[in-house]
C-alpha cells in the first residue's frame, strides 16, 4: 500500500501548487532558521561582553554556525512539516480535485486556525518525545545501527499521525488510515528525509501519499 501510495505520489510534487507550496516551505523554514541564528548570535555577543570573554566577532560565529548546522540536522523535519502544515490544505486539495473529485466536492477544509493547532502539536510531539529518547539515541550508539532504527520508529510514528492529522480532518466520515499503514506511512516518509536533496521534497511527497493512503490504494485496480 505505502509503496503504490508513493509511485502515485511522485508525479504530483511537480504539480503547480505544489511547486507553490514548496516554495513557501523552504523560504519559511529557511527564516525559522535565520531567526535562530540572529537569535543566538546576539546572544553569544552578549555573553562574551558581559564577561570579558575573548575571541570576538569570529568565536560568535562559529558558536553560532555549529548550533544551527546541528539544530538544522535534528530539526529540520520537524519545521518544514510544521510549516507545511499551515499550507497543507491547498496540495491536499489539489491533488484530491486532480484524482479524487469525488472525495474533493465533499472534503471539508481544514482552516487556518486547526492548521495553526495542528502545527504546533506537531512541533511540540517532536521535540517531546525525542528529547525523551534522547538517553536511548545515545546508549545505542555503540551498537552503530540501534540509534537510527530507533529514531526511524520513534518519528515514523510521529510523521504518520501529523500526515493523518493533514489529510483525515477533510474527511470526518471517511474510515482514517489504519494505526500499522499509518505508521509504514510515517516510515516512508522519514526515510525520504534522511536523503540528500530528497529531503527537500519529502514534506510535499508525504503529504500527496497520506492523500492516496486514505482514498487511493484502497480502490480495486480499474
Amino acid at each position: 500500500m505505502v509503496l503504490t501510495a508513493a509511485l502515485r505520489a511522485f508525479p504530483l510534487i511537480f504539480h503547480a501548487a505544489a511547486r507553490r507550496l514548496l516554495v513557501k516551505t523552504l523560504l519559511l523554514t529557511l527564516l525559522v532558521f535565520a531567526l535562530l541564528a540572529v537569535g543566538l548570535w546576539a546572544g553569544f555577543h552578549a555573553l562574551r561582553l558581559h564577561y570579558g570573554w575573548g575571541g570576538g566577532g569570529l568565536a560568535e560565529a562559529a558558536a553560532t554556525a555549529l548550533i544551527v548546522i546541528a539544530a538544522g540536522w535534528l530539526l529540520f523535519r520537524a519545521t518544514a512539516m510544521a510549516v507545511m502544515g499551515l499550507f497543507a490544505d491547498d496540495i491536499i486539495a489539489a491533488v484530491e480535485a486532480d484524482r479524487y473529485p469525488d472525495a474533493a466536492a465533499d472534503a471539508r477544509p481544514v482552516g487556518l486556525a486547526r492548521s495553526i493547532r495542528y502545527a504546533l502539536a506537531s512541533v511540540a510531539r517532536t521535540l517531546g518525545w525525542n528529547l525523551l529518547a534522547l538517553p536511548a539515541y545515545i546508549a545505542l550508539l555503540v551498537t552503530g545501527v540501534g540509534t537510527i532504527g530507533l529514531f526511524l520508529a520513534l518519528n515514523a510514528y510521529l510523521l504518520g499521525r501529523d500526515l493523518a492529522d493533514m489529510v483525515e480532518p477533510r474527511h470526518p466520515g471517511h474510515p482514517p488510515i489504519p494505526r500499522g499503514s499509518r505508521w509504514l506511512l510515517g516510515l516512508a516518509s522519514a526515510l525520504l528525509f534522511l536523503i540528500p536533496l530528497v529531503n527537500l521534497l519529502a514534506p510535499i511527497w508525504s503529504a500527496a501519499m497520506a492523500v492516496h493512503m486514505l482514498h487511493g490504494v484502497r480502490r480495486k485496480p480499474v
